[in-house]
């Protein structure tokens, strides 16, 4: 459960630095304003805590019309299928999703958060690691709020004040260019392999993107490792390194298509996802779920607690947390929040649900001691385990 995205190993930290400068020298903005406005309740919508507080449903959407603007940050169109979410609330709403930076981590949006309190190009909403986004709760930085589904996800899956709760999930798997590699990899141990020789890739780098972190992590847990102890990841990719099968290249859409990672540790909704984008090109991507490291993971939502557009940031998670918004995600393969409770009250989408990747083995979730420590550990000796 850590960053997002490629979300990758500080891709675009340049870019991120530049538009950070850029946000330090813009204007203080009439958020403000904004989030003085209050719903029927007279509550102000930048502290509302639920649907109730902000007026009821009628009103939050008169209010985000109003703000006419939801500043989203590091969301790629082709993650998770955001670009489907992004445009039904558009639509829905007729409320401007504004997406910057959609490549970047969890550290990026939080910096965002910090770096731009007061302006009104700081980000309404955010989707994070786990980690990150209870780090981010616990420092102050988001907002309190409770969806109107929110009784409904797992207790485990969110804080009980509502500062953060899991919206998506995947497992970490191994996915293929069947055209390049002539017997995809299935297991952690295959990829040890002489055959695949400079061809295994993540998709980031493990101590800022969540997906890379969570393949060291499934390493780990196929190596004798357990949640307490990442090490013997480390030491599996200082294996791969050694061995010459690890690829330095980020994966990412582009790389895969190009051939430049025709191995790709990444999570199972990604990897899917790959299969449809370029089955029309002619690339057979494959996907598997190793049985040897089962590991799945949860991004969170979280609305930041000086949001410039608070009606609308609030509405978009109202928008995430309803059968249409979560089918959504579930038809871009990844799995829901509310996916158990959906399934029981006939609102899932059975088809989609019967793509998914399969799995074997049961997961088990790190908790937020555990991800600090894991975090600790690779940010000492990643760099040294792949300098070999």
């Amino acid at each position: 459960m850590i960053a997002p995205r490629i979300r990758t190993a500080g891709l675009a930290v340049t870019l991120a630095a530049f538009a950070f400068a850029l946000a330090a020298c813009g204007a203080k903005s009439g958020a403000s304003s904004a989030a003085a406005d209050s719903g029927k309740s007279g509550k102000s919508l930048a502290t509302a805590a639920s649907l109730q507080d902000a007026g009821g449903m009628d009103a939050l959407i008169a209010a985000a019309k109003k703000e006419g603007t939801l500043n989203a940050i590091a969301i790629p169109r082709d993650w998770a299928n955001y670009g489907a979410i992004i445009d039904g609330f558009q639509k829905k709403y007729g409320v401007k999703v504004s997406v910057e930076n959609p490549d970047g981590a969890s550290a990026d949006e939080i910096n965002a958060v910090k770096t731009r309190k007061g302006q009104d190009r700081a980000p309404d909403v955010l989707d994070l690691g786990a980690s990150f986004a209870q780090s981010a709760g616990e420092q102050g930085l988001t907002a309190p709020y409770k969806v109107a589904g929110f009784d409904k996800i797992p207790a485990a899956q969110k804080d009980a004040q509502g500062r953060w709760f899991n919206d998506y999930g995947g497992y970490v798997s191994i996915g293929c260019d069947a055209g390049r590699v002539k017997v995809c990899p299935t297991t952690f141990a295959d990829l040890l392999k002489p055959e695949y020789k400079g061809q295994v890739a993540l998709n980031g780098n493990p101590t800022k993107s969540g997906s890379a972190f969570a393949g060291v992590y499934a390493a780990s847990l196929a190596n004798g490792g357990s949640l307490d102890d990442i090490q013997p990841g480390l030491d599996f990719f200082a294996k791969l390194k050694k061995a010459g099968n690890y690829n330095p290249v980020e994966s990412t859409p582009a790389t895969v298509e190009k051939g430049e990672t025709p191995i790709s540790i990444d999570w199972d909704y990604l990897n899917a996802g790959y299969a449809d984008q370029f089955r029309s090109k002619g690339l057979n991507w494959k996907t598997a779920v190793p049985s040897d490291g089962v590991y799945a993971q949860y991004y969170s939502q979280a609305i930041n607690k000086d949001a410039p557009h608070p009606a609308a940031a609030r509405l978009w998670q109202e928008y995430l947390y309803s059968a249409e918004g979560q089918n959504l995600w579930l038809k871009g393969y990844a799995r829901p929040a509310l996916m158990a409770a959906m399934d029981k009250d006939g609102t899932l989408d059975k088809a989609a649900a019967a793509k998914l990747p399969q799995v074997s083995g049961t997961p088990t979730f790190p908790t937020e001691a555990q991800n600090t420590k894991a975090k600790t550990t690779l940010a000492g000796g990643w760099a040294k385990a792949i300098s070999g």
